[in-house]
């Protein structure tokens, strides 16, 4: 297809350049963590919901967590994969498609900050207020965070996509393996000033928030552990607050390497490796991180697949 048509209803995806040796290891790689996190997510989202014990503010809150990285991964993954099994030249994708893909894929990132602050503000709470905790995280609470937090990220994102989808278009080379604002706005040949002031505003605003929350939070909590005399407090505090703060750490790590390799461009194909590694790693290890430090969710699956085989009482 060529570069220069005018406002082409298709586009054309670069996709990954992925030589023939290293074809299957990839391939696999992909299908294997689309699997994991399909399954993991997913079987999370079933284990809090059966689970009564579980019906907690902080795992309702979580749960706003594997929804955005199954929806996240559906959205990319899956084309990925096909597009690797077809020639260059038959890597199409409609325009339309393209900015659902790209609209999923900013609302998943702006998402996994907004979901990790209102946890942190949940965290804040249970161990600086335990007294008043249930008073303030009440149901509505716990709802407000929620619609809030999707409200904000579609209510931003809509007007990063919006200042795109107005453009006319030139090109239909989509020189990414998958659809963002960025791929969108760079194939029209009008003025795209406002688009970049507000993606960097955009971006600027919403990790200064994340990260000013994060810092605030934990600062705080590190205060009342410091000063608390309560053993128990303090091992709750380290528990749940190093698990919120190992998931956060992750999506941040994996973010700003993509916002440092933007910088590079010479480094481009690192950059579009670690945009795709943005989706999976966190999406894979959120659950493996809550499942393997969270006192209910660990009693629960021994008590599923232990406490059964336990047949005589102790002495």
């Amino acid at each position: 297809m060529e570069n220069n048509t005018f406002n082409s209803p298709t586009l054309l995806l670069e996709g990954l350049k992925v030589t023939s040796d290293n074809f299957y290891p990839v391939f696999l790689f992909f299908f294997f963590s689309y699997l994991f996190i399909m399954v993991s997510n997913a079987g999370v989202l079933v284990l809090i919901w059966l689970e009564q014990s579980l019906h907690q503010p902080m795992y309702i809150l979580f749960c706003n967590l594997p929804i955005n990285d199954i929806m996240g991964n559906t959205i990319m993954i899956p084309r990925l994969m096909w597009d690797m099994l077809v020639q260059p030249h038959e890597r199409l994708i409609g325009y339309s498609e393209c900015v659902v893909q790209a609209y999923s894929t900013h609302m998943f990132g702006t998402m996994s900050n907004n979901i990790l602050i209102i946890m942190a503000f949940d965290r804040y709470v249970a161990i600086c207020n335990p007294l008043r905790y249930g008073s303030i995280m009440s149901r509505r609470m716990v709802m407000w965070l929620t619609v809030s937090a999707w409200a904000v990220a579609f209510f931003l994102v809509s007007i990063l996509l919006g200042l795109t989808i107005r453009l006319s278009r030139c090109r239909s080379l989509i020189t990414n393996p998958f659809c963002d604002n960025a791929s969108l706005f760079k194939l029209s040949c009008e003025s795209v000033v406002a688009n970049n002031v507000y993606g960097l505003t955009f971006t600027v605003v919403l990790y200064t928030f994340s990260i000013g929350s994060m810092v605030l939070t934990y600062s705080k909590i590190t205060v009342v552990c410091m000063t608390s005399k309560s053993k128990s407090l303090n091992t709750k505090a380290f528990v749940t607050c190093s698990t919120h703060l190992t998931v956060y750490l992750i999506m941040l790590g994996s973010s700003m390497l993509i916002i440092f390799l933007h910088r590079f461009p010479e480094y481009s194909d690192y950059r579009k490796i670690a945009s795709i590694l943005f989706h999976v790693i966190p999406g894979g290890l959120n659950p493996i991180v809550y499942g393997l430090q969270s006192k209910e969710i660990r009693r629960f699956l021994s008590n599923m697949f232990i406490g059964k085989q336990k047949v005589w009482p102790s002495i």
